[in-house]
């Protein structure tokens, strides 16, 4: 059966799609990206003005460019205002989050679910209360009302294609991951077999520390010791390139071993400059932000037009090499308000 799901190319191209979202989209955040407030709205409260949330799984630098797109459509939501809240990896604090944003009376929650299946009974309950929606990594046996996030699956078969071309001779791989039971870990790594299968490229396993940086960093060294011989390190989460790359030089390997990221911390897009990266598969966590707000609100008052059958919404991954990181860097950058 042919699928029937709704990718995001632009800001510009999804609002003549809704067309329920007025004004321009193209609004770059305004807050300190390393602010640790919960909340980012400066609008006061009052009976008319209804509240938004969105969950992170994890602290990272990721979920700061998603924060500046959450401002951004707190900006342009007159009658909401929005939370900010920062999961710290494990399936107990998000629940304490969620209770604590329903006993709050927030109407819509995004949230990156980070053991789906084994949060099935605790989004169901929420979807109960408020909208519930996915964002970064899906739940799709829960009551969620849809999904905005990667095509994790495309995304790991794109960073495979990348293993390939920086080890065209073949070799051995091993791939890092925050929670391996997060559905977008799920997809990614399997998307990477995918794009490695009947090649010459072998991918030893899949290690993951928890959300823990040091421990990806010591998951890093590891297998630097145990496989010698490694051709490529690929980091699934945002934050475990810069780990591999830590490990990677207190091992005097820089250059060596080949290293594939995903996403844009600033030291995985410095390595993509200086050639200790060999290119990073970017996801866009502004555009998560934003939409996941403007799209509940829109849903709230009763319009799901954008919505098709199987309620995913894709917003499109970038692959990012030596040729175009600046460009992307400037552009992140104005994203991040810098």
């Amino acid at each position: 059966m042919k699928r029937n799901i709704l990718t995001l190319t632009s800001l510009t191209t999804f609002a003549l799609f809704i067309t329920g979202i007025a004004g321009t989209l193209a609004v770059t955040g305004c807050g300190d990206s390393g602010e640790k407030q919960p909340s980012v709205s400066v609008k006061p409260a009052s009976e008319s003005v209804r509240k938004l949330a969105f969950v992170t799984n994890v602290p990272a630098d990721f979920w700061n460019i998603a924060k500046a797109g959450i401002e951004a459509a707190d900006a342009e939501l007159p009658n909401y205002t929005v939370e900010f809240r920062v999961g710290d990896g494990t399936a107990a604090k998000q629940k304490e989050i969620v209770e604590d944003l329903i006993v709050k009376g927030v109407v819509g929650i995004a949230i990156s679910p980070v053991d789906a299946g084994n949060q099935t009974v605790m989004l169901n309950k929420a979807a109960e209360q408020a909208l519930l929606i996915c964002q970064d990594s899906d739940a799709p046996n829960s009551k969620r009302a849809f999904y905005l996030g990667t095509d994790n699956v495309a995304a790991g078969r794109a960073a495979g294609e990348m293993v390939k071309q920086a080890l065209p001779n073949g070799g051995t791989v091993m791939a890092f991951v925050g929670k391996k039971d997060q559905q977008n870990a799920k997809e990614r790594f399997q998307g990477l077999n995918e794009a490695l299968k009947d090649s010459n490229v072998k991918v030893l396993d899949l290690r993951a520390d928890d959300g823990d940086r040091a421990r990806a960093k010591s998951n890093a060294a590891d297998a630097l010791t145990k496989y010698p011989d490694i051709g490529c390190m690929v980091g699934l989460w945002a934050y475990n390139a810069p780990a591999i790359l830590g490990a990677i030089k207190d091992a005097n390997q820089l250059g060596k071993v080949k290293v594939v990221a995903f996403d844009e911390e600033d030291q995985t897009l410095e390595g993509v400059k200086n050639g200790s990266v060999f290119g990073t598969v970017v996801q866009q966590p502004y555009e998560f932000g934003y939409q996941s707000m403007k799209l509940m609100a829109q849903h709230l008052a009763g319009d799901t037009s954008f919505l098709k059958a199987e309620k995913l919404i894709f917003v499109p991954t970038q692959n990012i090499k030596a040729d175009n990181v600046d460009a992307f860097w400037a552009k992140l950058k104005k994203q991040r308000g810098q």
